[in-house]
């Protein structure tokens, strides 16, 4: 239902798959950039990055039930 719902609204896996790899990244970048920063700063920039990182496997996952969704729909139209 939501993947029919994400599908139609214009998103495919191949776009999921891509934000995952992205969003790792942002996290290096951010994890890189929490070294940089003063004492003070750098808990609330390691959680933040720590944030990100965990944003990956749920956009992975929804690109795979996308993906799954997109093959069902060509089956039926063969």
């Amino acid at each position: 239902m939501l993947t029919d719902v994400l599908y139609r609204a214009g998103l495919r896996g191949w776009m999921l798959h891509a934000t995952s790899f992205g969003s790792i990244a942002l996290c290096v970048l951010l994890w890189q950039r929490a070294k940089t920063v003063d004492q003070d700063e750098r808990g609330n920039a390691e959680r933040r990055a720590l944030f990100v990182g965990l944003w990956p496997p749920t956009f992975w996952i929804i690109g795979d039930s996308i993906e799954r969704y997109e093959d069902r729909q060509r089956r039926r139209w063969r």
